[in-house]
């Protein structure tokens, strides 16, 4: 819904900026097409009044007559002002309707166009009035001899006329962007979710291989099947009590469920083998660390599974193993784990030794504070304890298994909106 909702503004804002953007382009572009049109017409009808009136390229008499014949010919139904240059700029004739008396004043002076090509400017004038004023170059034999200035005052019906247009126009490219919106809006939305569908089938397929791995140690060592699920559980429960960061539960449930994964590397005679470890055999076990971290190495997915993985075994006071990491130099997920960890092999039945009581696993807990453990983690985990222990640590397998996947449902499979990624 975050997804739909975050589109649906986003959408919006962009169709809202496009269709302004779009309809004042459209405009724009059509008042300058509609400019553009009415100019064309007024220079094809001047270039044919000088070729119908023959002009003689002389100034003698004959040669001004003409002239005034041209602009009067083409002032009324073309232009305001008709004003006609010889070639150095000197006026040879000019005509004007009152409305042009009206406005020649007002009119910006330019300079000599020198253009081989007719050309034109729009103008708004202070009093209101929109002027098209177009300049004309005249030829005889590829010789210009003068040009032809025309000025028109646009009337207010050729406005109201070239007003609509330009609106009708604009309003359907405005439209055009919010169909747009409308037709891609359901679209984004149909992607979106098969896009969550595959994500979601991608986690699925990571978190059966989590399984699979987990069921792999099972068959090594009987004493992890449930105990992953429980450890995981522990340790996601003992998270939110101490307010840690939902976005680092996802590792923090993947590295407690593997964390013991390199035991896979440990020979039977020294995994299953029911009473104490020699020193010897002890320092074999511990190598079930490194060969933890060495066997999700280059699978993505699994790679934030490698702090506690790496680190489990360490402790508060620096004394645990493979690194030798004290304080907070030992990674939280992995200080957060090992509390969980303890917890639980303390209150679990193994081969060689029968479950401890609570309160005995939880005073071994207190006692561990700030020497295996870390000090603020431990009275976090003190307030949760009898919960904890009352709803996990006498369940089955299938019971803590079933816990374990609403927790992976929570932090997998709800995004950082709530959104459910199915």
């Amino acid at each position: 819904m975050h997804f739909a909702r975050e589109a649906l503004k986003r959408i919006v804002v962009s169709s809202l900026f496009i269709s302004v953007l779009a309809g004042y382009v459209a405009w724009t572009i059509a008042v300058e097409s509609a400019e553009k049109e009415t100019v064309n017409l007024a220079i094809e009808a001047s270039y044919g009044a000088v070729e119908h009136f023959q002009l003689p390229v002389s100034n003698d008499a004959e040669f001004k007559q003409k002239g005034l014949q041209i602009t009067n010919s083409l002032i009324l139904d073309w232009f305001d002002i008709a004003e006609l240059y010889d070639r150095s700029g000197k006026k040879i004739a000019e005509s004007l309707t009152p409305t042009g008396h009206a406005i020649e004043s007002a009119l910006p002076h330019h300079v000599t166009p020198t253009n081989n090509t007719a050309s034109y400017e729009s103008l708004h004038l202070k009093s209101g009035e929109w002027i098209l004023r177009t300049f004309v170059p005249l030829e005889t034999n590829n010789q210009r001899w003068g040009y032809l200035e025309g000025v028109r005052v646009v009337p207010d019906w050729q406005r109201n006329d070239i007003r609509d247009f330009s609106l009708w126009v604009s309003v359907i490219a405005a439209s055009s962007a919010w169909l747009c919106a409308i037709i891609i809006y359901p679209l984004i939305l149909f992607l979106n979710k098969q896009n969550v569908r595959y994500t979601a089938a991608m986690k699925t397929a990571n978190i059966d291989m989590m399984f699979t791995m987990g069921k792999t140690i099972t068959l090594r060592d009987c004493d992890t099947g449930a105990h992953n699920y429980r450890v995981a559980w522990l340790a996601s429960e003992l998270a939110e009590e101490s307010g840690h960061d939902p976005k680092a539960m996802k590792a923090l449930i993947l590295g407690s469920y593997l964390h013991d994964v390199g035991k896979i590397a440990i020979s039977d005679s020294i995994l299953l083998k029911p009473g104490k470890l020699s020193e010897n055999e002890m320092d074999i076990m511990k190598t079930h660390v490194n060969e933890g971290v060495r066997m999700i190495e280059g699978i993505p997915w699994l790679e934030d599974a490698k702090p506690i993985i790496e680190s489990h075994h360490e402790k508060w006071d620096g004394s645990g193993y493979p690194n030798r990491l004290s304080g907070e130099t030992i990674p939280l997920n992995a200080r957060i784990f090992a509390i969980a960890d303890v917890f639980d092999a303390l209150c679990a039945k193994r081969p060689y030794k029968e479950p401890f009581s609570f309160e005995k696993a939880l005073s071994i807990i207190v006692e561990g504070k700030g020497l295996h453990f870390d000090p603020t983690l431990v009275e976090h985990f003190h307030r949760i304890a009898k919960r904890l222990y009352d709803t996990i640590c006498m369940a089955d397998e299938e019971t803590c298994r079933r816990l374990m996947s609403a927790k992976i449902e929570q932090y997998f499979f709800i995004d950082n909106h709530g959104d459910t990624l199915h």
